[in-house]
């Protein structure tokens, strides 16, 4: 690990917006986040190398600013062919009801991690920031040697623990408030319903290291009381669901403002995820087995077909607990940023900010697919 943690990008405003997965953190929506002051993080889950380089291109097309990426860490599951079996069976009826049939999901990497990390020393960001788990020793030194700083996510003080002898830059600590998947370090984990608050008050007399406090931001308020609690960072991912340059399905921005209460399932793939609750959740969380990313090829086709049919009972919408005020104007991302702001902030850069590490605001790996 190198002898001091690198400082992440110092940016006008402090506020980062988070890598939403699955088509919704578009080149449009890391580039306007970027350009109106904050650090943009686009996601890498589920791009083929090919398509994490287009959409690197296509941000630097639109922003001269500094962004950064965020990498799933794959996890080598012992094969449970019958547990999938069972899940596959039980979703039988749903399969029927859209008249697909039921695909064979695979046992090896599908998320191309060794490609993506040859990409990102060939070609460096920034920033590169991890979800699911840690890179090696050997990716972590090829990606310091490059200037890279690195953020890893945690949802419990030992995962906080392990992130910092990984010798990461920065932390998340993902709160359970917060939207889509639990960053837990393993699948078959059982996230600790542990609020954000506590989880800050816990591992900030660990560590020096800058901390992003994430999950259910959504007001101004709530971003500087967490600042005073001792963060560095504060993280904004569901507010950003909704504006134009996002790239979430309609009925998903909508049902963000009109559907009420939340659930933890593994239902839709294979690991917890905070979800609006409806039909899907209700009829599978209790019988989902713990088979990450296989429970969600599985599921794939049928949430395809859900979201073609206008069917948001059958499909997964991720949503932090503050998602009804997720906002929806002309230029929303800039604005959401600018209003999440604190007040006496002055535009002064990350670096000014008092307390170590500077103040930003981020996002860990949320997925829409």
């Amino acid at each position: 690990m190198p002898a001091a943690p690198l400082p992440l990008p110092s940016t006008p405003l402090p506020i980062v917006g988070a890598p939403m997965a699955g088509g919704v953190s578009t080149p449009e929506l890391v580039a306007a986040v970027s350009n109106a002051g904050g650090l943009g993080m686009l996601a890498a889950g589920y791009l083929t190398p090919d398509q994490l380089a287009a959409d690197i291109a296509a941000t630097r097309a639109l922003t001269d600013a500094p962004f950064g990426v965020n990498l799933f860490v794959p996890e080598q599951l012992t094969p449970d062919e019958a547990a999938l079996a069972r899940y596959g069976a039980q979703l039988g009826p749903d399969f029927a009801r859209f008249g697909i049939d039921i695909p064979t999901p695979g046992w090896k990497d599908t998320d191309f991690w060794r490609e993506k990390i040859a990409m990102l020393a060939e070609d460096p960001l920034p920033v590169v920031s991890f979800t699911f788990g840690l890179p090696s020793e050997g990716e972590e030194r090829l990606l310091h040697a490059l200037g890279t700083a690195l953020i890893g996510t945690a949802t419990t003080e030992r995962e906080a623990r392990a992130c910092v002898a990984a010798g990461m830059d920065a932390i998340v600590l993902q709160g359970t408030e917060a939207g889509g998947h639990r960053a837990t370090h393993r699948v078959s984990a059982e996230p600790e319903d542990t609020p954000l608050d506590d989880l800050l008050a816990a591992v900030r007399p660990l560590t020096h290291l800058p901390l992003i406090a994430a999950g259910g931001v959504t007001s101004r308020s709530r971003v500087r009381s967490l600042l005073d609690a001792g963060a560095s960072l504060v993280q904004i991912g569901t507010a950003l669901v909704r504006t134009p340059e996002s790239g979430a399905p309609q009925l998903y921005k909508d049902a963000l403002a009109l559907r009420t209460g939340t659930v933890l399932t593994r239902a839709f793939t294979g690991r917890y995820a905070r979800a609006l609750r409806n039909r899907f959740t209700d009829a599978h969380s209790a019988t989902a087995p713990a088979l990450y990313p296989q429970v969600g090829q599985l599921t794939g086709p049928l949430r395809k077909a859900a979201a073609a049919a206008g069917d948001e009972e059958n499909l997964h919408l991720w949503a932090g607990t503050g998602h009804a005020h997720a906002r929806t104007t002309p230029a929303a991302a800039a604005k959401c940023l600018m209003s999440i702001c604190p007040r006496n902030w002055g535009g002064a850069s990350v670096r000014d900010c008092p307390r170590s590490g500077g103040v930003g605001i981020v996002g860990v790996g949320f997925s829409w697919l």
